[in-house]
């Protein structure tokens, strides 16, 4: 029997997030996308509180009116500039189940050209 995209997707991220894990020093960097937008955000796992947060519907970013790809790459890059804001030099980063391909790349480029160590 075949899985469905949001089967296959939950299975990868159950995966990933069974080693991946966000401290207040090297919080993890989640993604989330959606058709049209895309969102990132900075998580303490330990603590249970998400320290910054950035999406393609950011004032900024929605007026630029990028493609989605240079978009992500726009939201990496401002998530990159918050988390060095709150002190955050290292993140740990969640895909979210995603293939590290197109959108998802560009966001995670977007945020080591902000200074994001990975």
């Amino acid at each position: 029997m075949a899985l469905s995209k949001q089967d296959r997707r939950n299975r990868l991220r159950f995966r990933i997030r069974k080693t991946i894990s966000g401290t207040e020093q090297r919080p993890r960097l989640a993604v989330f996308r959606s058709n049209k937008e895309i969102y990132a955000q900075l998580i303490d796992d330990v603590n249970g509180k998400t320290i910054t947060a950035a999406s393609s519907r950011d004032k900024d970013i929605d007026a630029s009116k990028a493609n989605k790809s240079e978009a992500a790459k726009l939201v990496g890059k401002a998530i990159a500039e918050k988390a060095q804001k709150a002190g955050v030099e290292t993140v740990a980063f969640d895909r979210g189940g995603y293939l590290y391909h197109g959108r998802v790349k560009s966001l995670a480029e977007g945020a080591r050209e902000g200074g994001l160590k990975f």
